[in-house]
């Protein structure tokens, strides 16, 4: 019979910017994703030196936030890129993708999601190759659509911290779904809706809020009232498949400034939409069922 639960890795750059929060948080209170680790991913360094410290301690306050404190392996990931295409950063995280990765089967299969850059998949497969022969599902935020679509100029930020990462991944025949900035970019979300779905339904809910509102203001460079939560698409698409729109395309590699150059070959699926009425209703549902079993046992 298949699995009643997904197992699930999230390899996340928690303290880059304001949306791995919500996706880390909805995949917590997702019953039908077992998440078997948290992989502190960095982000680059130039908004921190010691960015996957960060990612790190914003993780660890998120799991105390839902009261999973101690109930959830952490990781550390890679501290930076990989400097060329054969040479692997070894942490706990690649390590820890590895081992989960020999345990997947047909009717049971391992979905790694990254909210970042590829490193640590990277890592992983240089140092275990059989892994792609596995039954493995990498699910990337990253990249920009393969129509042309830019949301805005320049290199795409997860691709920027790891191009040689993602070369990797994309050349390896693995299983990859793509999520590009054409459509991550469109999970947006006003500071008034946060406040009226879930503001006020528990701590953890009005610190989701507080720091999205405080990024905000220390980094955009233009008034804003809202944010899109860019990484959330991999945790519907784990929690609901078919409210994705595919479509497979040979895999590409990337170029130093982000465009897409002929690679592989080998089939990926990229993502063209999501069902963004359920990610996001479902997220708010399960946030405010959350601050109501806190009240109901008198946390």
């Amino acid at each position: 019979m298949p699995a009643s639960r997904r197992r699930v890795i999230l390899d996340t750059d928690a303290k880059n910017e304001a949306d791995d929060q919500f996706a880390i948080v909805h995949a917590l209170m997702s019953p039908t994703l077992d998440v078997r680790g948290l992989i502190a991913a960095h982000f680059g360094d130039r908004r921190s030196e010691h960015s996957m410290a960060d990612s790190r301690a914003e993780i660890d306050l998120l799991l105390g936030l839902t009261g999973q404190a101690g109930q959830v392996v952490v990781a550390d990931g890679a501290a930076a890129g990989i400097t060329d295409e054969s040479s692997p950063r070894d942490s706990p995280g690649a390590r820890l993708i590895i081992e989960e990765s020999k345990l997947a089967t047909a009717d049971d299969k391992l979905y790694v999601a990254f909210l970042g850059p590829l490193t640590d998949m990277a890592s992983a497969i240089l140092l275990d190759p059989a892994i792609v022969g596995r039954d493995v599902v990498v699910i990337w935020i990253g990249g920009v659509g393969h129509g042309g679509v830019e949301t805005s100029p320049g290199i795409e930020f997860n691709l920027s911290n790891d191009i040689a990462a993602a070369n990797v991944v994309f050349d390896s025949g693995i299983t990859v779904w793509q999520v590009p900035s054409d459509v991550y970019s469109q999970v947006s979300v006003s500071y008034a809706e946060l406040e009226e779905k879930i503001g006020g339904t528990s701590e953890l809910a009005d610190y989701l809020i507080r720091q999205m509102v405080e990024w905000n203001a220390a980094h955009h460079p233009e008034p804003i009232e809202s944010r899109s939560l860019g990484d959330s698409p991999a945790i519907a698409l784990m929690l609901y498949p078919r409210g994705g729109q595919f479509r497979t395309v040979p895999a590409p590699r990337f170029g130093r400034e982000g465009h897409y150059l002929p690679g592989s070959g080998h089939p990926i699926r990229v993502v063209e939409a999501v069902d963004v009425r359920f990610l996001l209703e479902d997220m708010f549902a399960k946030i405010r069922r959350f601050g109501r079993q806190q009240k109901l046992s008198g946390l």
